[in-house]
């Protein structure tokens, strides 16, 4: 009996981060951290600025956000994320290398997670990175590759991604 292999033609996805800019406030870092804990059962890195911006009062070292990438079981959690969404998408939301991302106002709106009093209402960023069987020859440590240039997941590719999982793109 032999196994059928995965078409290398077909779209998956590589990796979804989620992410909670808080800016300075510590406060509000300890809730964007839980809340990416409920989400998901990885733990959160905190992000940290490297630039010097003193209009924004920024130095390098602090702490202004928060993070998760999440490469197993990510169909799922990108299901639940659009329909938070609404399951509509904008076509401003696709890059041309066949990315998207798309924000949640209120994290009350993801099924699974119901109003916390101690985290009141907080929004989160998702950003979805698409490939296809054969990217890891760019990654690899030996003798990595170039992915040709037909391989490459472009912006038609990734629309008609999303609209397989029946979201709406305007």
């Amino acid at each position: 009996m032999t196994a059928t292999l995965p078409s290398i033609r077909n779209v998956r996805i590589a990796k979804i981060t989620l992410n909670i800019g808080v800016g300075k406030d510590e406060e509000l870092m300890k809730k964007g951290l839980k809340l990416l804990q409920k989400l998901t059962p990885l733990s959160p890195v905190k992000t940290v600025t490297k630039k010097r911006i003193p209009g924004w009062g920024l130095r390098p070292g602090l702490t202004i956000g928060c993070k998760v990438t999440v490469r197993k079981d990510t169909e799922t959690l990108l299901k639940r994320l659009l329909v938070a969404k609404g399951k509509k998408l904008s076509l401003r939301n696709f890059d041309n290398h066949g990315n998207f991302s798309f924000g949640i106002p209120e994290y009350i709106d993801i099924e699974g997670l119901e109003y916390d009093p101690e985290l009141k209402i907080i929004g989160l960023e998702a950003a979805v990175t698409l490939e296809r069987p054969g990217f890891r020859v760019k990654n690899r440590k030996i003798k990595p590759a170039k992915v040709g240039k037909s391989h490459l997941v472009t912006k038609d590719d990734a629309v008609t991604f999303v609209q397989n999982l029946g979201v709406e793109v305007e």
